[in-house]
């Protein structure tokens, strides 16, 4: 009995327990213990100045810096000014008085220019802007250790702005060519010329851009795809080298986006892919062979993008064909667009002029075209400015003149009352300008021969042993009569 009463009251004191724990853990908050662990967290923000010591993402650019500031020149020109005429713009007035009209006619004025040039071989060919030479009777080359030599022009075009000169000297260091197409957007590329006469001036940026079109070449031809830049450029930097981190030359420093006439932030380079082809056509022809599809284009947008029903916007909008040009015989009509250029592709018109410029007349492009939904393969052959396949080559004694020239328009003959000429669009050194011929001289005959364009003059020129005999009218009304020697 007593072993029976002592579990009972061992087990009611077990129960008591258990229910006394459970009772306090339910009234009372349990104490935690709370452990601090320091732990290092980087900030996402950070201060915006310059850190005081050099940051592995900032590449060492002093190896792109010593191989091409050897290879860029210094351009220095001389020419004249024009001579001012003084011209009173009534015929009648000038037959009686004189083109001087009593004033004393003031003789040309020297202009000096100066710019940069990159030595692209060991005897020395230089590149440099067209803009920089186009004006000069005379060029001096001074290299970076301070050699001077005469510099000849071996041609230029002014549809890219893009010169080749000539001087006499061997194992001369240059650059070579790089890969305009692999730069890409945020890649560090130096600027390497003479601005304001200051040798030898390398200055860093970023590629901000590529494929710009600033319709500053004012030619109908002409060909926009610049790289633009944030590297600092200035006058006297035109013609010099625009560099990647291997030293390569990707670009030619060609123009700034300035209301100032300095640098304010943007610079703007004419891309090697450009540059290359054209001075390989000045050293094997003596002028650029430019092949041309045979159409009109326009920038797409949503609006068109919309009316042709085509998902988002991309390619360049084909706005009209020439006649028998090559797109046209290819079976590309107004209303396509064009998508690729032998696989790449084009989304920009500056994009599908740099493509078609590297190739020449008779070369054939891969065309990937969308028409109605669909897209459709097209191999257009590029034809010259004759309509031809064939390469065209300037006459040497055209090349002589030193002038380009361009037709007239309806007006313009209305204006002169003229069925027939051509017009004098540029003098640059040249017969032309010995003679005193300036830009808007109209030519209607040489040699007594009526002269319909400048195919019509060239024949003229190549026949003639020495003397050319020009008979023509400026804008202003005023006849005047040229008698140019063409010997050398």
């Amino acid at each position: 009995m007593n072993t029976k009463n002592l579990l009972t009251t061992f087990s009611i004191a077990v129960v008591g327990a258990l229910i006394g724990v459970i009772t306090y853990s339910k009234i009372t908050e349990p104490r935690t213990r709370l452990i601090e662990v320091p732990v290092n967290v980087d900030s996402v923000a950070r201060y915006a100045n310059m850190p005081a010591f050099a940051q592995g993402g900032v590449p060492d650019l002093t190896f792109p810096a010593e191989k091409s500031v050897h290879a860029v020149v210094h351009v220095m020109t001389k020419g004249k000014s024009n001579a001012r005429q003084f011209d009173s713009g009534n015929p009648l007035f000038d037959f009686f008085f004189g083109p001087r009209g009593g004033f004393q006619q003031q003789e040309p004025q020297p202009v000096m220019g100066s710019g940069s040039g990159v030595i692209l071989t060991k005897d020395g060919f230089i590149v440099t802007n067209n803009h920089v030479i186009d004006k000069a009777d005379e060029i001096e080359v001074t290299l970076n250790d301070r050699r001077q030599f005469k510099a000849v022009k071996v041609g230029a075009d002014p549809s890219t702005d893009i010169a080749l000169l000539k001087i006499e000297a061997s194992d001369l260091p240059f650059l070579t060519y790089g890969n305009s197409d692999a730069i890409r957007v945020g890649e560090w590329v130096l600027a390497v010329g003479n601005p304001f006469n200051l040798n030898s001036t390398v200055t860093a940026g970023i590629v901000s851009a590529k494929s710009r079109n600033l319709q500053i070449l004012g030619n109908q031809l002409g060909i926009e795809s610049f790289i633009q830049t944030d590297a600092a450029v200035n006058p006297g930097n035109s013609g010099g080298a625009l560099v990647n981190t291997q030293g390569e030359l990707v670009g030619i420093n060609t123009a700034i986006a300035s209301r100032t006439g300095s640098f304010t932030g943007y610079s703007f380079a004419v891309p090697v892919s450009i540059v290359q082809k054209v001075v390989a056509d000045l050293m094997e022809f003596g002028e650029v062979q430019r092949g041309l599809m045979g159409i009109s284009i326009r920038e797409m947008n949503s609006e068109r993008a919309k009316e042709l029903k085509i998902d988002r916007v991309r390619g360049v909008y084909v706005e009209a064909v020439a006649e028998d040009g090559g797109a046209q015989k290819a079976g590309i009509k107004p209303g396509d667009v064009i998508l690729k250029i032998n696989g790449d592709d084009v989304n920009t018109v500056p994009q599908l002029q740099e493509r078609v410029s590297r190739h020449r007349p008779g070369d054939k492009l891969d065309v990937l075209v969308l028409r109605d939904g669909k897209t459709k393969p097209f191999a257009v052959t590029l034809r010259n400015m004759q309509g031809g396949t064939e390469m065209v080559q300037t006459s040497t004694k055209m090349s002589l003149l030193g002038a380009t020239f361009e037709p007239l328009s309806d007006a313009e003959k209305q204006s002169l009352r003229l069925r027939n000429g051509i017009k004098v669009k540029s003098v640059s050194a040249g017969k032309f300008r010995d003679a005193g011929i300036r830009e808007g001289y109209v030519i209607t005959k040489a040699n007594r021969v009526p002269i319909n364009s400048e195919d019509d003059l060239k024949k003229v020129v190549d026949v003639v042993d020495e003397g050319l005999f020009l008979t023509g009218i400026y804008l202003n009304g005023r006849v005047a009569y040229y008698a140019i020697n063409l010997q050398e």
